[in-house]
């Protein structure tokens, strides 16, 4: 017979969890002056409390719980006021500082290690607390007494164990599918009331949906100059495919995949179509989708492409991007292939005074490497690299460059 193997259906699996179910009581005892005298053993009462379903109580003895003591102390405990078996509790006893300096004077279990563990009380009536909680003299000419008041907070934490096995039932909650939901609404064109006429296409769409989602499109069909009967309008300036992109996250919050928005056979690059989509949220006041595509642009930056991405974030005010740019633009590891790039010339025409922004980053990062380093740069310091039209310098790989500047 062959070797029985173990049936993993069969592995199971349970956890004991140990806690404490917490409850407190104020306690106060109103002329106090007028307790002494009692005799010792004999106290004071509070209400009972409950805490995880058992009664508790607190018993304060002003003369003491012994003879012995001759009244020198104060005595304080807690007891177990209901039926019970080895109830196992943790204890707080604060005597309340009525100064208002907070130095209240607690004997607490819950902030330390006890050695012993919860204390155990077998019985009704057992006690937990100090016989000599505090010397009698000391107290009444301390701040724990005010207008011949004191007051004491308890707290009680009973110890529970609980056993956790398997779940043996459970419903399995899917995760959202709104946006596939909304998707489809835009898919199927069911109840659109606009049509958009973008490049010689058409998309329909619902006014009501955009304006929630772009206060541009709100202002444009339901602000003070809106029109609400508006049943088309001409885009200009957006391509078809990016005009659609931008549709799919109004309606999905999610960003869309380039090959679902242009087709397989199309030129368009997802850095491209990224670079558009975000010129497209800052003309309709999509926060969240010009995010997602600064997001996505960064971690596609290269040197052939950081040129145009900043050319971009500083024509649609994206502070944030335009610094890790001229940042990345201005490492000395990247600079050459930068400005060797063709996005530099559009950079150049399109946005001159970045060039000295660039200049300025580049030589903040210098003076930083140049105090890490504390040593004057040689005559191949980056700077040699930038000089005035027409003069040429040798980048690290020791090829020739043609600056622009």
């Amino acid at each position: 017979m062959g070797e029985l193997m173990p049936d993993l259906d069969k592995e199971s699996c349970s956890k004991s969890i140990n806690e404490t179910v917490n409850g407190s009581h104020q306690f106060t005892i109103k002329g106090y002056s007028l307790a002494k005298g009692m005799g010792a053993g004999k106290c004071i009462s509070s209400d009972i409390f409950t805490v995880a379903g058992y009664d508790w109580a607190i018993y304060f003895y002003p003369d003491g719980k012994n003879p012995e003591d001759s009244s020198m102390y104060v005595s304080v405990f807690i007891a177990l006021a209901s039926e019970g078996t080895d109830v196992r509790a943790l204890f707080e006893l604060t005597l309340v500082d009525q100064s208002g300096k907070g130095k209240h004077k607690v004997h607490s279990h819950f902030d330390r290690a006890l050695e012993s563990g919860p204390y155990t009380l077998k019985y009704k009536g057992s006690m937990w607390g100090y016989k000599r909680f505090f010397r009698r003299t000391s107290l009444e000419t301390s701040d724990y007494i005010k207008d011949d008041c004191l007051v004491m907070n308890c707290t009680v934490g009973v110890v529970r164990t609980r056993l956790e096995g398997p779940k043996q039932y459970s419903i399995h909650v899917p995760p959202s599918n709104m946006g596939k939901g909304f998707k489809d609404v835009l898919d199927s064109e069911f109840g659109c009331d606009i049509v958009f006429e973008v490049g010689g296409e058409t998309f329909k769409a619902h006014k009501l949906i955009l304006s929630a989602r772009s206060p541009v499109f709100k202002a444009q069909f339901f602000g003070p100059v809106g029109d609400p009967k508006l049943d088309k309008v001409v885009v200009k300036d957006i391509n078809p495919s990016i005009f659609k992109a931008m549709l799919v996250f109004i309606y999905t919050d999610k960003l869309p995949d380039v090959l679902e928005i242009t087709g397989s056979s199309s030129t368009c690059t997802s850095f491209n179509m990224l670079q558009h989509l975000l010129a497209a949220a800052d003309l309709y006041h999509l926060d969240r989708l010009k995010l997602l595509c600064a997001s996505k642009l960064c971690e596609e930056l290269t040197a052939d492409t950081v040129a145009t991405t900043l050319a971009l974030a500083e024509q649609h005010h994206f502070s944030q991007l335009k610094a890790i740019c001229l940042k990345f633009a201005a490492n000395p590891g990247n600079l050459g292939a930068v400005m060797d790039s063709e996005g530099f010339q559009h950079l150049e025409e399109s946005c001159p005074s970045l060039l000295s922004e660039l200049l300025k980053t580049l030589a903040s990062g210098d003076e930083n490497s140049s105090m890490q380093s504390s040593r004057k740069r040689s005559g191949s310091s980056i700077y040699g690299q930038i000089v005035t039209d027409g003069a040429e310098a040798a980048n690290a790989n020791n090829r020739r460059v043609r600056r622009r500047f």
